[in-house]
């Protein structure tokens, strides 16, 4: 799989990385640790702080600061997971059952706010405000994303530009920060900044749409969630807004009528329409020239094997299955 390749290459910084965060979740309080070691062992990728730690080394950071940057993202990640599967009532996630399904929401909400607190005093460890300065401004507008994603829930009539406001504030938004951290630890000037800034953005683009994608063509065993919970939770994602607008009458109602109400019972007829429609065929298209940008922003970079990796890995988000 070449995200274990990619791993392989910073494997030693991966390793301190996980250490940090197994250190930083310990706690005499038993729901912290339970709750915590279940998130730990639910398998995740970890790409947002792989992403920090990739673009350190392609802009020559010589420090360890980075460490602590990538535990940080990973962190405030996380904690923005328990909070979404307490909002969208999940119940799978990564094929193993929510901590909410298991303790409740109470405690997803609680240790959620434990996790950002982790990210904070590690924010304060490394001990740049330029750093927090930009973090404040950001994950302010990550949240918004979120609180926007909510208040277009069973929204038959949004557009793709509103789409794409949405998903580049609640996810796009962490992958640029956690690109951009790299020339930030290391004081690079503006343009190195701004490249991996957009890189991680145009990533982040591309992860969201093969994640909407994959909500309609793959199965539960290999995504960890049921397939068509985003039309459950009434999200219109764009193989969802491109199937509404290229279906027939019949077909245009039922998708709507689903998205409005959340009920599942024409899901064969809605994933046929999605077929017909070729809306995962242009999902996918959308998602590969946001790699194909997202690849372009780094040209500002030296060649470096790390600046491979981040080619890779932009790669890798269009060819996942999960």
């Amino acid at each position: 799989m070449p995200i274990q390749r990619l791993r392989r290459l910073v494997s030693e910084d991966f390793e301190a990385v996980n250490a940090l965060i197994i250190e930083k979740i310990k706690s005499e309080v038993s729901l912290i640790d339970d709750l915590s070691n279940h998130l730990m062992q639910s398998g995740g990728k970890r790409l947002r702080p792989l992403l920090v730690l990739l673009a350190c080394h392609a802009c020559k950071y010589k420090g360890e600061h980075h460490i602590k940057l990538a535990a940080m993202i990973e962190f405030f990640h996380t904690a923005t997971l328990l909070h979404d599967d307490v909002i969208d009532e999940s119940t799978m996630r990564r094929g193993r059952e929510t901590a909410n399904e298991i303790w409740g929401s109470k405690a997803s909400i609680l240790v959620g706010d434990y996790l950002f607190i982790q990210y904070m005093q590690l924010a304060l460890e490394v001990g740049s405000l330029k750093i927090m300065d930009v973090l404040t401004q950001h994950f302010y507008e990550i949240t918004r994303g979120e609180i926007k994603q909510l208040n277009n829930r069973h929204n038959t009539s949004l557009s793709e530009d509103e789409y794409f406001e949405i998903i580049r504030s609640k996810t796009s938004l962490l992958f640029a920060v956690s690109a951009a951290l790299g020339p930030m630890i290391c004081d690079a000037d503006e343009t190195i900044y701004q490249g991996l800034f957009n890189y991680g953005l145009h990533l982040g683009n591309a992860f969201q749409l093969i994640d909407d994608a994959l909500d309609y063509s793959s199965n539960s065993e290999t995504l960890g969630k049921n397939i068509g919970d985003d039309l459950a939770d009434g999200k219109a994602t764009l193989p969802i807004l491109h199937a509404i607008n290229h279906s027939d009458p019949v077909q245009k109602t039922l998708i709507i009528e689903s998205l409005k109400t959340g009920n599942l019972s024409a899901l064969p007829n809605i994933l046929s329409a999605i077929k017909s429609a070729k809306s995962l065929e242009y999902t996918r298209q959308v998602a590969e020239a946001e790699v194909d940008k997202a690849i372009t922003s780094l040209q500002i970079l030296p060649d470096s094997v790390y600046k491979e990796a981040l080619v890779d890995l932009a790669h890798y988000a269009v060819s996942r299955d999960h």
